[in-house]
């Protein structure tokens, strides 16, 4: 099946499977899927949580608008952004980029320095869109993967992030939740899985400048 053919076959899931669970090495590609999305300078102000616990599973349930695609799922990935995010998030950047492409001092302080100053100059509000944005990215990435893998997907806005936060502990890893991906396995009688796809047409979407 072709990249379109996957993604017309995609849809936000309503009803998972709950027996059916995905299996390690496709956990581990979307894994690394999210390691490998672009990001603003290449900084990845994100993590991803990945929840395979029913009990906390159904604790997350009412902070979620009570959508049970949070129990049914096999896993709940959460996409975070660095709570409190500083210009030493910067510095460790360029301490990797040195470890592993061995780039000299003079060719990467003009960069670090303006990266350093960009930071140091913004509010944490500013920080918190700007890193907001970057787990976005990372969502479409994600939901594109699994249409790829064959893996059913529901994005999620509707959450309560600050009982995500104190469930799941994230404050004490400087983290807070953003975005919910739960993924699993359609459920035969999801009443959405047979519904046809609704996009406009491509010359009402699509602008051409040639």
């Amino acid at each position: 099946m072709n990249i379109i053919d996957s993604l017309k076959w995609r849809y936000a899931v309503k009803k998972f499977d709950s027996k059916k669970q995905l299996s390690e090495k496709q956990i581990n590609t979307l894994k690394e899927a999210f390691n490998l999305t672009a990001t603003s300078y290449g900084l990845q102000p994100i993590k991803l949580v990945v929840i395979q616990n029913k009990e906390i599973q159904k604790k997350l349930v009412p902070h979620s608008f009570n959508q049970n695609q949070i129990l049914e799922a096999s896993h709940v990935l959460v996409i975070c952004i660095t709570d409190n995010y500083t210009k030493e998030e910067v510095t460790n950047y360029f301490d990797l980029v040195q470890k592993l492409r061995n780039t000299p001092d003079e060719v990467i302080k003009p960069f670090k320095d303006f990266l350093t100053a960009d930071v140091d100059k913004k509010t944490q509000e500013e920080l918190a869109l700007w890193n907001k944005n970057q787990a976005y990215i990372a969502l479409g990435n994600l939901m594109t993967v699994c249409a790829v893998e064959k893996i059913d997907a529901c994005p999620m806005e509707g959450f309560m992030p600050e009982k995500y936060n104190e469930i799941l502990n994230l404050k004490s890893q400087n983290l807070k939740s953003v975005l919910v991906l739960p993924v699993g396995f359609r459920a035969e009688d999801c009443y959405m899985k047979d519904q046809a796809k609704v996009r406009k047409k491509l010359q009402e979407i699509v602008v051409e400048i040639s």
